[in-house]
């Protein structure tokens, strides 16, 4: 089973771009995540008028968190142009804290080449370590 393209599926999957209100776009971006004990959770941006949104990624790992899980082993992003793309900087910080082992979480960069990084090298030197150790 090829996961990368399991994940690309399942994110396109919910990716549908459209207006809530006048003040809330969705759906441009989605996001699937694969956790470490197997399970996929998925989510769309939800974009608004006054920055109160979130990402789709963060949406995903909310759905995880609120399903119990909190280890992520892969993300998949789906940009509106229907190429993967990387977390923005919330996003990332958001999962650096989420577990100790979050830098080997592996963010697939080109679904052709199946190239990927990890989030350790989206986010050398985090500030967060020490605080895993106490």
């Amino acid at each position: 089973m090829d996961i990368w393209k399991l994940l690309f599926d399942k994110a396109k999957e919910v990716q549908n771009n459209r207006t809530i209100t006048p003040f809330i776009d969705a759906g441009a971006v989605s996001s699937a995540i694969l956790t470490k004990s197997g399970n996929i959770y998925v989510g769309v941006c939800i974009d608004t008028a006054s920055s109160l949104g979130m990402c789709a990624e963060r949406n995903a790992i909310a759905n995880m968190i609120t399903n119990g899980e909190s280890k992520i082993d892969k993300v998949v992003a789906i940009m509106s142009n229907e190429k993967v793309g990387l977390p923005c900087g919330a996003c990332r910080e958001f999962m650096m804290q989420l577990d100790n082992e979050s830098g080997d979480i592996e963010f697939l960069l080109d679904l052709d080449s199946r190239e990927t990084i990890t989030l350790r090298e989206l986010v050398p030197n985090w500030w967060g370590y020490d605080r895993f150790k106490l």
